[in-house]
């Protein structure tokens, strides 16, 4: 009997311990994954980029929806595409730009 509640202590310790292990990898890979070197400001970007569009809040709701997918938003206020593949590529179910 005695042996039995040690071996199901132990199993009970290693799973424990691995649950630690994972959840900090995961903690690691998620404050190394949020600063890393090719991170952009989306909003500042999508700003920039809805500037002079008519509709300036679906604008920024567009722009913020690909450019966190995409990680880039071309320059300027509108073309540029060939900057950034990506968010060139994405299109509606109309097959229409997705981002402005």
């Amino acid at each position: 009997m005695a042996s039995s509640r040690v071996v199901l202590f132990s199993l009970v310790f290693l799973l424990l311990t691995l649950c630690l292990v994972e959840s900090r990898q995961v903690l690691e890979f998620n404050v190394s994954g949020s600063s890393k070197a090719g991170a952009i400001d989306c909003g500042g970007a999508c700003v920039a980029r809805c500037k002079d569009s008519s509709r300036p809040n679906l604008c920024k709701r567009a722009c913020g929806t690909c450019c966190s997918r995409c990680s880039c938003v071309p320059s300027g206020t509108y073309g540029n595409y060939d900057s950034c593949p990506c968010y060139r590529d994405m299109t509606t179910r109309g097959s229409q730009h997705k981002c402005p």
